[in-house]
């Protein structure tokens, strides 16, 4: 039996939430993506340092993450959100101000510490708000913030570089920065810690975790880093960290420099990619709450490892359309199911504290691979070589899924 909570309130925090990972990861991380061209011009950047600016991003993010997760279970995600989105709106604003390579790092670094802090607090509210069987379709709904940051920035950031020239890119990170802060302010008003009427679902393991509580026992505590299910998760999700942000990261970049494309060409396919990954959070977050975690996991990781060859091999307009379609409908799919698991094997009290330790792994994979990659294409002379790593590290990542215990996913046989 389950006692349900007011609709109106799970989906109005849902949608805070999503608007929370648009401007935590769609502006801070991928608009970076979008406006790395101009920005590698205006202070004279080679590939390699593009890279590592990325990578100081991430390592920011990755700074954040468990620390972030652990904050939202102990004090409530609504004040960690809050502050993660000021920080991360600072940091842009503060990038478009960077006359260099060394306060530009610093920057980014800043912005992926709020970014840190705020995406892991937003994707580990679902299972305090939805009961199981939802879990999968609410974190998907929260990360097509992402898809929107792409359908924004794609043709935004051309027509605000075409029109204030050398300085565009500075203000692209003005607008972004602003646009986040705002989202702060929302956030902070409409996100509760928890709802009014919590779930009781009574054939649930952990049926009393979403009542009030000051916070998990320590004991509690160590079921988060002792569970070898979590371990397991964290080694899978370095796989999809290391993969997809070489391709978010340098697919303008090759557009333009291998592909021919014109700033705008490029960001059309960007908001393009953007489009077709809007419901892709939401397809395989259901499809994960009907065949599995695992299953889910194993399909799209393959997919991702088409798109990311296909970019590098096929380097003609429909091979780039196709590779950015393959991988936009399955996108922002694993952040969602990996949410979606970690209620699903410690529970909604603790599931916040299991996706920041799990996103620690996938956090080091995305800190390592943009500076690998920037050094991969300036010693080739093109990032199809990066690309075809990132292709292969997606399918280890499958391989990784596949060897899931099936009784790591509680939901997985129905129960």
């Amino acid at each position: 039996m389950i006692r349900r909570r007011p609709v109106r309130q799970s989906w109005l925090v849902l949608g805070a939430g999503t608007l929370a990972v648009f401007g935590a990861l769609g502006l801070a991380r991928f608009g970076y993506s979008i406006v790395l061209p101009a920005m590698q011009t205006g202070l004279a950047l080679d590939n390699t340092q593009a890279g590592m600016l990325a990578t100081v991003n991430l390592a920011g993010y990755l700074l954040l993450s468990a620390l972030g997760g652990a904050l939202a279970a102990r004090y409530g995600p609504r004040g960690v959100v809050t502050v993660g989105l000021a920080i991360a709106g600072a940091g842009m604003l503060l990038t478009g101000q960077s006359h260099g390579f060394l306060p530009a790092a610093a920057w980014r670094c800043l912005t992926g510490i709020g970014s840190g802090a705020a995406n892991i607090a937003v994707m580990g509210m679902w299972a305090t708000w939805f009961s199981a069987r939802r879990r999968g379709l609410a974190s998907g709904v929260a990360v097509t913030g992402s898809s929107f940051g792409l359908i924004m920035a794609g043709p935004l950031a051309p027509r605000i570089m075409a029109a204030y020239g050398a300085d565009g890119w500075r203000v692209c990170w003005s607008v972004f920065g602003g646009t986040t802060l705002l989202i702060g302010v929302f956030a902070w008003l409409v996100i509760r810690n928890r709802p009014r009427n919590p779930v009781v679902d009574l054939s649930s393991p952990y049926a009393g975790d979403s009542r009030p509580t000051s916070r998990p026992s320590p004991l509690a505590w160590g079921r988060v880093y002792r569970s070898a299910s979590v371990w397991h998760l964290g080694l899978v999700y370095v796989a999809f960290g290391f993969s997809y942000i070489i391709y978010m990261t340098f697919f303008v970049k090759h557009l333009v420099t291998t592909g021919g494309y014109s700033r705008a060409a490029a960001g059309g396919l960007f908001m393009t990619m953007g489009w077709a990954s809007l419901l892709c959070g939401v397809l395989w977050g259901h499809v994960s709450d009907r065949i599995g975690r695992r299953a889910t996991l194993i399909i799209v990781f393959l997919i991702h490892a088409t798109a990311f060859a296909l970019f590098a091999l096929w380097p003609q307009p429909a091979g780039f359309t196709l590779s950015a379609l393959l991988f936009g409908i399955t996108a922002w799919s694993i952040p969602a199911i990996m949410a979606a698991t970690c209620g699903d094997v410690l529970g909604p009290r603790l599931a916040p504290a299991a996706l920041g330790f799990v996103t620690l792994f996938f956090g080091i994979g995305q800190a390592l691979a943009p500076g690998v990659a920037g050094a991969i294409a300036d010693a080739a002379g093109s990032f199809a070589p990066a690309f075809l790593l990132a292709a292969g590290v997606a399918a280890a990542g499958a391989l990784g899924a596949a060897f899931l215990h099936p009784l790591v996913i509680a939901e997985e046989a129905g129960e």
